[in-house]
């Protein structure tokens, strides 16, 4: 059986490092942290304890292609310290999202995508609202 101890990192095919880098960084605040020397461009980003890599991979087959929010869609979760407080920036940035206040996953959900599409969810327990 293996030991897990947590997750390490989220890995999010991108296309435009420089619209990915202002999203992540800029309108959502992920604090940008050093990455290694590779030979592909992309960023990392530190969230709580994980991190998100950003890869620019145009052939990757995990690019969405349609720009609606489908909430079943393959997506990460960052757990938020308030759901209210998270909306209002989103809007006040124009950011498009899909809100699930009451969802059956007991999580108060928010859904939005980065500019490749790539979804992300915004939560926390119901119970918090």
């Amino acid at each position: 059986m293996i030991e897990l101890e947590s997750f390490h990192h989220v890995s999010l095919s991108i296309t435009d490092l420089a619209k990915a880098k202002y999203f992540y960084g800029t309108v959502l605040g992920f604090p940008e942290i050093s990455r290694p020397d590779f030979d592909f461009p992309g960023a990392w980003y530190q969230v709580g304890d994980q991190q998100l890599h950003l890869i620019v991979y145009e052939e990757s087959e995990t690019l969405r292609t349609n720009e609606k929010i489908n909430t079943k869609d393959g997506h990460f979760a960052v757990r938020v310290k308030d759901y209210y407080q998270t909306l209002n920036y989103l809007k006040k940035m124009e950011v498009e999202l899909e809100e699930k206040p009451t969802s059956k996953s007991g999580f108060a959900q928010i859904f939005s995508m980065d500019p490749d599409g790539n979804l992300i969810e915004f939560n926390v327990d119901q119970k918090d609202l």
